[in-house]
């Protein structure tokens, strides 16, 4: 299912090799999966390359502590210690970190899954804040109905909602709220990606 936050294949789902696994106090039970990261790279040819700035980074999985190792050796995700688990290419002795502004190419991508009374959807590629907080459903027979949300950025519904054309509004951890009006048809079905209105990112 795509690791903890269920984004699935990272290459395909546009992530690529600029993500990392965050720790148990960085990850915040799955509300942090889409979060984006400034990792500040150390000019320290120990370990990394000289005249490296910073690389961006979108949290996309979670990294279990270790209890049978110390720390500060072995057990990096250990609880309270805040950790990047950065694939090997993006490793460059990269330490200080801060959230940035995600930026994303295309829509917001809202996945359905589940089945006739159990709508699961994934909601990926989010720009602005990356994660998401709130996400509700209306029908096309409905009005606006909170989803709840059930792991990672998988988002639930239990209404029965086959035969409907949808909509979806997601509010960001940043509190600003995006809604993309009717971008499901009527005969959509299960395991079908939908592309929905994105977050303005400014330049930074």
């Amino acid at each position: 299912m795509g690791g903890a936050c269920g984004f699935g294949h990272l290459h395909s789902q546009g992530y690529g090799i600029n993500t990392a696994t965050l720790s148990t106090s960085l990850f915040n039970n799955g509300l942090s999966c889409g979060a984006c990261f400034e990792i500040k790279c150390a000019d320290d040819p120990k370990w990394g390359h000289i005249g490296s700035s910073s690389i961006l980074i979108t949290a996309t999985n979670f990294c279990p502590p270790n209890y049978a190792q110390p720390s500060d050796n072995g057990g990096w995700c250990n609880p309270p210690r805040p950790h990047f688990d950065l694939a090997m290419p993006m490793f460059l002795n990269c330490r200080v970190s801060g959230r940035v502004p995600c930026k994303k190419k295309g829509g917001i991508r809202f996945t359905i899954n589940g089945f006739r009374y159990f709508n699961l959807v994934l909601i990926s590629n989010v720009a602005g804040a990356g994660d998401i907080v709130r996400a509700s459903v209306k029908g096309s027979s409905t009005g606006w109905m909170s989803m709840s949300r059930n792991w990672g950025q998988n988002w639930q519904s239990n209404a029965v909602l086959i035969g409907q054309s949808l909509s979806y509004r997601v509010t960001g951890s940043d509190r600003r709220t995006s809604t993309s009006w009717n971008i499901v048809p009527a005969k959509w079905q299960f395991g079908q990606t939908f592309t929905g209105k994105n977050f303005r990112v400014d330049c930074y």
